[in-house]
């Protein structure tokens, strides 16, 4: 077995590059400039409470400079890498209602990138693991401009997606559908180094994820799936509760240590019929993550990465985690089981 010790983000992309005839290089500078937004959101966000107090957006701090909040940074950091990376045919953010225009003159590629900047950035002040998703594809259409169509493509046509979770230790984790790797940063060196090589979700867990406070607007199919987590039987434990509230930091937990994080369409609140989660900016590259690690991924009703998208911003519900138990979510969802 060749040894991971040592083994940078860098020098995997870069012999993924080698393997594949043909390739020019574009796709790994593009996910370079990822990797190095990574690093400088990172170092932003270990300041963030000094940041804090010495002013905040619309102040300005002791050097007289205007404080950004951070997801507005980690946005505008991401757009500015990304399209000066000259791979980018055009940018989607989740902070942004519409497809992000290139600046003028700004050198073009095939490449859509959709992202999150910083997901959970809510619980900044909290000091709570936060992250950074994103998901990219090839563009389908040709002439001088995209069209909505370029991002409006199904989950399955994703050729990458990751994300960075900012927490005790920063890691980055992505696919390019060749399985799962985690990269863990290493402060020392300045590097993203290989700790997680091969990441494989456990065919069941025993935690649930899912916000409890919802309770009252589930349906009682769902309601009935809870209550069968909390009996035990001859086939599975009793199930524990782990619930952040920061998708990137639920996720990266369920990935290594199996169960199922779920945030399902809260019926009977007018507000959220279809559940909170962005289908192209946080469901489908999650979803690519949870089935290259061999997991599942459903919105109840069927594939997430099979769902086609009808607008920008499109919400739909998600299940996600071990692949029996998204089974066994989606049978007691579907009312095909009670018990």
């Amino acid at each position: 077995m060749q040894s991971t010790a040592g083994v940078t983000i860098i020098n995997q992309i870069l012999e993924q590059q080698h393997a594949h005839a043909g390739a020019t290089g574009a796709f790994t500078h593009l996910l370079n400039e990822i990797v190095m937004a990574a690093k400088i959101i990172n170092s932003e966000v270990n300041k963030a409470g000094l940041v804090d107090i010495l002013g905040s957006t619309g102040r300005r701090n002791v050097q007289g400079e205007t404080v950004k909040k951070l997801d507005e940074f980690s946005n505008s950091l991401m757009v500015d890498r990304l399209y000066r990376s000259g791979h980018v045919a055009m940018l989607a953010s989740e902070e942004d209602p519409d497809p992000i225009e290139p600046p003028r003159g700004c050198t073009l590629g095939d490449y859509i990138v959709m992202f999150d900047p910083l997901d959970g950035s809510s619980n900044i002040d909290a000091n709570v693991s936060i992250g950074t998703i994103f998901s990219i594809l090839k563009r389908t259409t040709t002439g001088p401009e995209c069209d909505l169509t370029d991002f409006l493509q199904p989950g399955v046509k994703q050729v990458a997606a990751g994300y960075v979770l900012y927490g005790s230790s920063t890691m980055l984790v992505y696919s390019t559908g060749n399985g799962v790797s985690g990269f863990t940063l290493d402060p020392s060196v300045g590097e993203f180094l290989l700790s997680h090589p091969d990441i494989q979700i456990p065919p069941r867990g025993k935690i649930v994820s899912a916000n409890m406070g919802y309770w009252d607007y589930w349906d009682e199919n769902l309601k009935n799936y809870f209550r069968y987590l909390r009996t035990k039987t001859p086939d599975k434990p009793v199930y524990s509760l782990r619930y952040i509230g920061s998708m990137v930091a639920d996720i990266h937990r369920t990935l290594l240590y199996g169960g199922v994080f779920l945030y399902p369409a809260d019926s009977k609140d007018p507000k959220k019929p279809w559940g909170k989660l962005r289908l192209l900016y946080e469901c489908n590259p999650m979803a690519y993550l949870m089935e290259q690690a061999g997991g599942e991924a459903s919105t109840g009703q069927g594939r997430v990465l099979e769902v086609e998208p009808e607008e920008l911003h499109q919400r739909v519900p998600f299940i996600g985690g071990s692949a029996q138990d998204v089974a066994e979510a989606v049978d007691f969802l579907s009312g095909q089981r009670s018990e």
